[in-house]
């Protein structure tokens, strides 16, 4: 901080020392989404807030690479629910517009199979129904029932549930009627089976959830709603990429006296008589606080940062036994010519659909095939390359470090297999063209992101491992430990990190002035 005392931090060698009256602290781990929103929140309630990064720059997955011209977002690229960000804006006073441009995405997706047939995926009724009609029109009337069905989804898990803190078991008793209405018991590819029969609707109908680390063969029927989500506000992305967003918050929190400490690892959370008091750094430093928001992964949070005699909750057996989500393996490249037919966001679906996943999610086992995503951000905002150049990552969902893959051996021949595939579909000559190119695996979602079993959403978000089941937004052990991000409820996604970090209202008190000796 850049004032002469840090009020967080407990000077050495002194017995007692009095910070006088001041503002009750809060600590935030990470700088993801879900930090910079908690933090947001925390001040505006009056705390005097730090934020601690081991990164050296903010945003957590949301993180910014710059390469010889090229600028690469690491995570996260499809911005919908606009308006959850918009809101943090409007806490401060001020309008996101004139710190973030938002462009809609038209279509939302192009989506390629195998066999070269090409869905165009947009929030416009008639050019969908156009779509389903191109590859099966017996499925029209199907198609408009599911979208009545995500629609009711929408109300009673998103609108009705997305920000509910289910901090009780009187919570969940609450939702439960919600939950009967959805059939959330069912999975969302019977749920899509049941009103669509070509399986290649299907799988348009049913992909979603892969964005946020849930297999669509195994998560709640209740996750239409993004089909109904995306149809009503739109898919977005930001000029400048991800990190124009990121940039922005920090912004704000600059604005309201919220610090980031940059490559700052925290240690250990700091615990008396099971209250929070701070955390222990890495370098040795103790930082003072009576409220510490982790936006660093639940389960690396809870096995790691707090010790075993504190968790009564999540042991160690229950981390351990509890079914996480797939991994990414992301290979960011930049071509010295650019690629004007391939849009901003584009699905390449394998011959295998169910199968694939199973290897990736129930045998954990790493297939030679792959369904891909790839991102296009300079078909939208040339200036994230070099003129004449295009700016990619491609990212195929792989299984978590269970498989016991050895990614320091597989990830290059992995990374050819995948540029093959590309250009013979839509990047001819790619090879050729490559101007930088690097990767992240799994085994970099452990290390450098602190995932556990470098998984990159945190628990499967399966019903047995949502709402009261999933690590809840304030912990069930530790007083004035609270949770946000993608592996807390209500799960991954920009909008449900938002919403991790919007439950944090219900749940803390505002600050009040205290005294506090050291």
């Amino acid at each position: 901080m850049d004032q002469k005392v840090d009020h967080f931090k407990i000077p050495e060698n002194v017995a007692s020392y009095s910070y006088g009256d001041h503002p009750e602290r809060a600590l935030v781990i990470g700088s993801g989404f879900g930090g910079l929103a908690a933090a947001i929140r925390l001040a505006l309630k009056g705390y005097e807030v730090q934020i601690l990064e081991r990164l050296g720059s903010a945003g957590g997955r949301a993180y910014v690479h710059r390469r010889n011209g090229f600028t690469f977002d690491a995570g996260p690229t499809i911005i919908t629910a606009p308006f959850l960000l918009e809101e943090l804006w409007e806490m401060c006073g001020k309008k996101m517009s004139d710190d973030v441009d938002l462009r809609a995405m038209d279509p939302f997706y192009q989506i390629r199979f195998s066999d070269g047939r090409i869905f165009n995926y947009t929030g416009d009724l008639e050019r969908m129904k156009a779509e389903v009609a191109k590859f099966s029109p017996k499925d029209l009337p199907g198609y408009l029932r599911f979208l009545d069905e995500a629609e009711n989804c929408y109300k009673l898990a998103f609108e009705d549930l997305g920000d509910v803190a289910f901090d009780s078991v009187k919570d969940l008793v609450q939702a439960m009627p919600n939950l009967i209405k959805m059939r959330a018991w069912k999975s969302l590819y019977s749920l899509v089976a049941k009103y669509i029969k070509d399986p290649q609707l299907r799988e348009v109908m049913s992909f979603h959830p892969l964005l946020i680390g849930g297999n669509p063969f195994s998560v709640s029927s209740a996750y239409a709603l993004i089909n109904s989500l995306e149809r009503k506000w739109g898919v977005h992305s930001a000029m400048g990429g991800t990190g124009a967003i990121i940039k922005g918050l920090v912004g704000l929190l600059n604005g309201l006296g919220v610090s980031i400490r940059y490559s700052s690892t925290v240690k250990k959370i700091n615990i008396v008589d099971n209250k929070v008091t701070g955390v222990t750094l890495e370098n040795g430093d103790v930082l003072y606080s009576n409220k510490v928001v982790s936006n660093a992964d639940t389960a690396w949070t809870y096995k790691n940062l707090i010790a075993p005699e504190y968790r009564k909750v999540w042991t160690d057996k229950k981390i351990e036994n509890g079914q996480y989500s797939m991994s990414l393996f992301v290979w960011y490249f930049g071509t010295k010519k650019k690629y004007q037919e391939v849009p901003h966001h584009m699905m390449l679906l394998g011959k295998r659909y169910k199968e694939l996943l199973e290897d990736i999610f129930k045998r954990h086992h790493l297939a030679k095939d792959f369904s891909l995503y790839l991102h296009r951000p300079t078909a939208t905002d040339p200036s994230l390359a070099p003129e004449g150049c295009d700016t990619f990552y491609v990212l195929s969902p792989v299984p978590h470090l269970d498989s016991g893959t050895d990614w320091s051996e597989v990830a290059e021949s992995y990374r050819k297999s995948i540029a093959k595939m590309l250009s013979e579909t839509v990047l001819p000559d790619l090879e050729e063209n490559l101007v930088e190119s690097f990767v992240m695996t799994p085994q970099d979602f452990q290390d450098r992101l602190l995932s556990y079993k470098g998984a990159a959403f945190g628990l499967e978000p399966l019903l047995t491992q949502s709402a009261w089941f999933r690590p809840h937004n304030r912990s069930e052990d530790i007083e004035g430990l609270y949770m946000v991000g993608a592996s807390t409820h209500p799960g991954a996604g920009i909008p449900g990190v938002l919403s991790s970090a919007r439950a944090l209202d219900s749940l803390v008190e505002p600050a009040k002035m205290v005294t506090n000796r050291a």
